[in-house]
């Protein structure tokens, strides 16, 4: 006796769609359309000359800028630390795994202190290379650390699942035909893990540009020199420029939205290769 289900589907099927189309529309829809609704007020010539403004544009120079320098050094850091965890055995290995998501649950602020303490001039780390001249903190070399360190669990946790499922028969093949290290990583891994870098990338990316809470401590807030542009839309906020305030934060969106969109781009066409 066969049991018809489809009605029952039908209505799982909506009461699942429903909440997903009202979850998104709370949470993701309508806040994007109010940020694009109070830009656009202002027309698109002002949203132009908002950017002219001289303190503005080092902002914004200064996030991308510090945030790609990071991602590129996380797509490095990222991928050496999960090639370690995965591929070596070594005392505390289980702890250190553990470690690497600190950066997601330790609150950034916390964070952002205690970079600041370590490597301001009277600090550890920063009093060191203060005797040779080296400011870190209150710098943007101290926001690309700040970066680094909340933006590497995404390429780490992103490509460690890839290299644990790599077989290393591929590996033994390619030596036994003679091929180098380097030729075997380049010809061999580097198709398989360039999907999962590229997408651990675009994420670090993406966190970097909007952080503030580990930021805001160790730059210092210098106006153009050292101000973040998340920094910016607070102080924008706090001035009742509520207009200036969502221009830049729709060019964040935006450029952010744009980043990810040709990383999935590119993902897409490595994997298609793949098949």
């Amino acid at each position: 006796m066969q049991i018809e289900t489809r009605p029952y589907k039908k209505i799982h099927l909506g009461i699942s769609l429903g909440f997903t189309v009202f979850y998104s529309s709370v949470v993701v829809i309508i806040p994007l359309f109010g940020l694009f609704y109070h830009s656009l007020g202002i027309g698109f010539t002002g949203i132009i000359e908002v950017f002219t403004e001289e303190r503005i544009r080092s902002a914004l120079f200064l996030s991308f800028s510090v945030g790609l320098i990071s991602a590129v050094l996380n797509l490095f850091i990222g991928f050496l630390f999960a090639w370690v965890l995965v591929r070596y055995q070594f005392p505390f290995k289980k702890f250190f795994d553990t470690l690497i998501d600190l950066p997601f649950t330790l609150p950034t602020a916390v964070a952002g202190i205690a970079l600041t303490t370590i490597y301001s001039q009277t600090g550890i780390i920063g009093s060191f290379f203060d005797k040779w001249g080296i400011k870190i903190a209150y710098t943007p070399i101290g926001i690309v650390i700040a970066l680094v360190f909340i933006g590497f669990p995404f390429v780490v946790r992103t490509v460690q699942p890839v290299i644990e499922e790599l077989p290393k028969e591929l590996e033994e093949s390619a030596r036994c035909l003679g091929a180098t290290p380097f030729q075997t990583f380049r010809k061999v891994l580097l198709p398989e893990l360039w999907p999962s870098l590229l997408a651990g990338t675009g994420m670090a990316f993406a966190r970097s540009i909007g952080e503030y809470g580990s930021v805001v401590f160790i730059s210092g807030n210098l106006p153009g020199k050292t101000e973040i542009l998340p920094l910016l839309i607070v102080t924008k906020l706090e001035q009742y420029e509520y207009e200036k305030a969502t221009s830049i934060a729709l060019v964040m969106l935006l450029t952010s939205f744009l980043f990810m969109f040709i990383i999935n781009f590119f993902q897409e066409r490595a994997s298609k290769k793949l098949t």
